[in-house]
């Protein structure tokens, strides 16, 4: 008869989840109770890198299954071509649902005006409210992280929105050992955010572990690119350069991705997964704080547009 030695604590060999296993788990743990919860979920998906680690998230959370929520975007019309090519290549790819929220349709009717300064970011919040009403989604993924800015820093994971999707922080719940609570009045939603708990580091440790693709704007290029604020911007039709500013060529690569009239890029040599895991490491700046216009507006920029109903 075969005997078994005991095991001890010195034989013992615990199995540990590294931090990215344990992100991954939490996040996918999410992502399976929206969609046991809810009944009309939807991805917010931009092309941006936290958009396309969600989504990744959500194609390893159903697998061999379809991902079971639609997509959609918030088009403010001033797009980087890089990351709108991206965004149709991979709805093609996984035979995925796009919604689109144009602002260009609603500056063309009248609802909107075009802002002095040309950033369209604020402008992003009637055509998101008014998309989630007429397709009636109850509960709408983001990728906002807490380490970005303030504001989403107090945000829960379950997010409630009223039926104005306006956001309230005095309504938020308490989220006590991960048991997260959907329940919504009608007319109200959830916004839903995975990666609260993730940082910049964090999600590009993620892609380069994965191997997920990214839009080549991430990674080190040569740009025509102008100074303004402070920040080298991509000239466009919604307004830059302007008297005074002039366009140079210069070796820039962007930590974020939005409208192109508010969205920075950054002086950078990193062409690889590697050389740009290494930049943030030593990087002392937030991304949005580092990139980012339209949260710099004022103190409470971003809180204020979230109350009104902005992701």
């Amino acid at each position: 008869m075969t005997t078994v030695a005991p095991v001890t604590e010195e034989t013992a060999t615990p199995y540990a989840l590294s931090h990215l296993d344990a992100l991954e788990s939490e996040a996918v743990h999410i992502v399976r109770e929206v969609a046991g919860e809810f009944e009309r979920p939807v991805i917010l998906f931009s092309g941006g890198k936290d958009s396309i680690v969600m989504l990744h998230l959500a194609l390893k959370a159903f697998s061999p299954a379809p991902v079971p929520f639609s997509l959609l975007h918030v088009d403010t019309g001033h797009n980087f071509p890089e990351v709108i090519d991206y965004r149709d290549r991979v709805v093609a790819q996984h035979g995925l649902r796009l919604h689109v929220a144009s602002v260009q349709d609603y500056i063309d009717r009248g609802v909107l005006k075009e802002r002095p300064d040309g950033t369209r970011n604020p402008l992003q919040t009637l055509p998101l409210t008014e998309k989630i009403q007429a397709e009636r989604f109850d509960a709408v993924f983001g990728g906002g992280r807490r380490d970005e800015e303030k504001a989403r820093a107090k945000e829960r994971v379950f997010s409630l929105r009223d039926e104005f999707s306006q956001w309230d922080p005095r309504r938020q719940r308490p989220e006590l050992w991960n048991l997260y609570n959907g329940r919504h009045a009608p007319g109200e939603h959830v916004r839903v955010f995975p990666l609260s708990n993730w940082t910049e580091l964090d999600v590009w440790q993620y892609i380069a572990r994965e191997g997920i693709e990214l839009p080549e704007i991430y990674f080190a290029h040569e740009r025509e690119v102008f100074q303004r604020n402070g920040m080298w911007l991509t000239p466009g039709e919604w307004g830059g350069p302007k008297d005074g500013e002039t366009v140079e060529k210069r070796q820039v690569r962007y930590r974020t991705v939005g409208d192109m009239s508010c969205t920075g890029a950054v002086d950078s040599d990193a062409e690889t997964l590697e050389q740009v895991i290494a930049e943030i490491a030593a990087s002392r700046l937030t991304e949005r704080g580092a990139t980012r216009a339209d949260d710099k507006l004022s103190e409470a920029a971003m809180e204020d547009r979230k109350r009104e109903g902005y992701f």
